[in-house]
């Protein structure tokens, strides 16, 4: 065993892990050790995840053991289910890896289903589908399905019609950080099924939680690339198009430099395009009527939109599946006006040196806008637009990077909401202070979010995450 180049003592970890490696059935590893960087690996290749010791939780008793240890060693808990979560530096952390933790159970007549916490979404989108049933997921199916919905969690097709994926979570089982497991619904403990649902990973570990499906076997839907020179033309149409979609109706656009690789089909190989997102439930003739719109503005360089079976939903934002390194950035927008639209195409089209690979604008309302009959803490409610812009490099690009992310949101400052992001797509530069994050959640939101986290982590356990810090 190695930890000396991670800036604490040694034979202290040792003797952590001595300790602590009676009680885990899975595996313990500490830096240096055979696996240690497969279990603690990130999606964002420049965010390493750099913990103290890794927990490959084989069961719930093995996420209590790491829980109770980290908090009697005053170490801050971390948790891997995939990858993609945006985590600060773990370097004293006890990072839990949940990936093993998978299973899947369908209630058909009840339309739940029961997912453990290192489960992916296209898992349960592939399990549901045989019984005629979809889930509320993300954009991506390689996404996990806990974090996501943690988060909210918002959808390209079935939000606008349903809401949040939060608001359909009957039950949550974690836990908390004295090491006890929780059965958590609405009515055995409301603060913390609210806080749970949009704090993220604030309160403890989630290892399975139940949630509605939905009736839906396929929809009407899928990608039209533009060539990126066309985009203004296309953009000013599809502003006011989507504003008048019904909410059976889910669109986005995103400007993509996407790169030459060989999956690709040849249109898009190494092009400049622009993206339209679209999906409609209901018959396939009304969703072509609605799309109709779009396809007359120009002929695209590739037209993807069509009927499709629910197990293909990841075709419409074709998300890459493979880590990468990466710098993010978000906003909301409160209009998408002419003059918005605009500078969105000044920061990002033909003429403009963008170096991002994908700036996208998400349109949101409908049931996202609705508050649940079972209230959550997710914060964007009313917000009619998302910003999400990432580019690809490394650290030896992120000056320039970073640079131009700081400049879209300069650029769009005047028609944002002040403060508010989507929780899902904070990156790690996002709301790293208390202030920042209380402008995210809201004054109020905030609070009732300290005291719960108070009355359930006080000595701020969880707290390598965009933290909410005890009251």
């Amino acid at each position: 065993m190695s930890a000396t180049s991670f800036g604490f003592n040694a034979e202290r970890v040792h003797e952590e892990v001595a300790e602590l490696a009676t009680e885990i059935h899975g595996l313990l590893l500490v830096p240096g050790e055979e696996g240690y960087a497969a279990e603690s690996s990130a999606y964002n290749l420049n965010n390493p995840l750099e913990p103290a010791l890794v927990v490959g939780a084989a069961n719930t008793a093995d996420v209590q053991a790491a829980v109770r240890f980290a908090a009697g060693h005053n170490r801050p808990v971390a948790v891997r289910a995939t990858g993609h979560q945006v985590i600060r530096s773990t370097r004293e952390a006890v990072l839990i890896n949940t990936s093993r933790l998978n299973g899947v159970h369908v209630d058909a007549v009840n339309r739940i289903v029961r997912v453990e916490a290192g489960v992916r979404w296209h898992e349960v989108v592939e399990k549901a589908a045989e019984y005629g049933l979809a889930p509320l997921n993300g954009s991506s199916l390689d996404v996990g399905v806990i974090g996501y919905i943690l988060g909210g969690g918002q959808g390209p097709v079935l939000s606008r019609s349903q809401g949040y994926a939060s608001e359909h979570v009957q039950m949550i089982e974690v836990v908390t950080a004295d090491g006890e497991l929780r059965k958590v619904t609405a009515d055995s403990e409301p603060d913390l099924f609210w806080a749970l649902r949009g704090g993220k990973g604030n309160f403890g570990v989630v290892t399975a939680l139940e949630m509605c499906l939905f009736p839906v076997t396929e929809f009407y839907g899928g990608g039209l690339y533009f060539a990126g020179e066309q985009m203004a033309e296309v953009l000013h149409v599809w502003r006011t198009w989507a504003a008048g979609l019904p909410e059976e109706a889910t669109t986005s656009v995103a400007v993509q430099r996407l790169p030459a690789l060989p999956e690709l089909p040849e249109p898009l190989r190494g092009a400049f395009v622009l993206h339209v997102r679209f999906a409609h439930l209901g018959p396939a003739s009304e969703g072509e009527a609605l799309i109709a719109p779009i396809r007359a503005v120009t002929t695209p360089l590739l037209d993807a939109v069509t009927k499709m079976p629910y197990t293909s939903v990841g075709m419409i934002h074709m998300d890459p599946p493979q880590p990468m390194p990466y710098y993010d950035r978000t906003t909301a927008l409160r209009e998408l006006s002419a003059e918005t639209m605009d500078a969105f195409i000044e920061l990002t089209g033909p003429g403009s040196d963008c170096p991002l690979a994908s700036v996208e604008i998400r349109a949101l309302g409908g049931a996202l806008d609705r508050e649940p009959a079972v209230p959550d803490a997710v914060p964007t409610r009313g917000i009619p637009f998302i910003v999400f812009a990432a580019g690809v490099g490394g650290p030896d690009q992120a000056g320039l990077l970073q640079g131009y992310l700081d400049r879209i949101m300069r650029r769009l400052a005047p028609w944002a909401v002040e403060g508010n992001r989507m929780v899902n797509f904070l990156s790690a530069d996002e709301a790293t202070t208390a202030e920042e994050l209380r402008l995210v959640y809201g004054a109020e939101r905030y609070r009732r979010l300290a005291e719960i986290k108070k009355a359930y982590d006080p000595l701020n356990v969880f707290r390598v995450n965009h933290n909410i810090v005890p009251a």
